[in-house]
């Protein structure tokens, strides 16, 4: 069974239709383009929206606990929630980087080799830069270069 963070991580990628390519579509063509900065731009905003629904949520729930175990507690659901945020931080701005990407003509091919990195992969993951030939071989390498 998934975890509410799990569960809500999923949903932020959730919402949107499968891109139908065309008889003969260009790959990465202005509609291609148009339908990844719409997701980018509803996962940025759903994003950035948690950030303030945490900060309320710390505002709002901060007290002087006079019990010490308590007070721990507290403590402990701010600095995972912080933690969290941070990683979503680091997230937005890779976002923002995509989307740059996609303004420069640039999305949707392999940082690595140049191929095309494919509609569905970009679907699964958009902010993906390598194609998943790559992204395999870099992660043998990591744990290669990590054991």
């Amino acid at each position: 069974m998934p975890t509410k963070a799990k569960e809500k991580s999923s949903q932020l990628t959730r919402g949107f239709e499968p891109y139908q390519e065309t008889k003969g579509e260009e790959y990465m063509s202005d509609a291609m383009r148009a339908h990844f900065t719409a997701i980018l731009n509803k996962w940025k905003m759903e994003l950035m929206q948690e950030v303030d629904r945490t900060v309320h949520h710390m505002q709002d729930e901060a007290a002087n606990f006079p019990d010490p175990a308590d007070r721990a507690s507290q403590e402990e659901e701010f600095s995972l929630e912080l933690r969290a945020r941070d990683r979503e931080r680091k997230l937005i701005k890779k976002i923002d980087e995509t989307l740059q990407l996609i303004e420069d003509n640039d999305y949707g091919w392999c940082e690595s080799c140049g191929v095309e990195i494919g509609i569905r992969r970009l679907e699964a993951r958009p902010t993906a830069t390598l194609c998943i030939d790559c992204k395999t071989l870099a992660e043998i390498k990591e744990k290669q270069i990590g054991s």
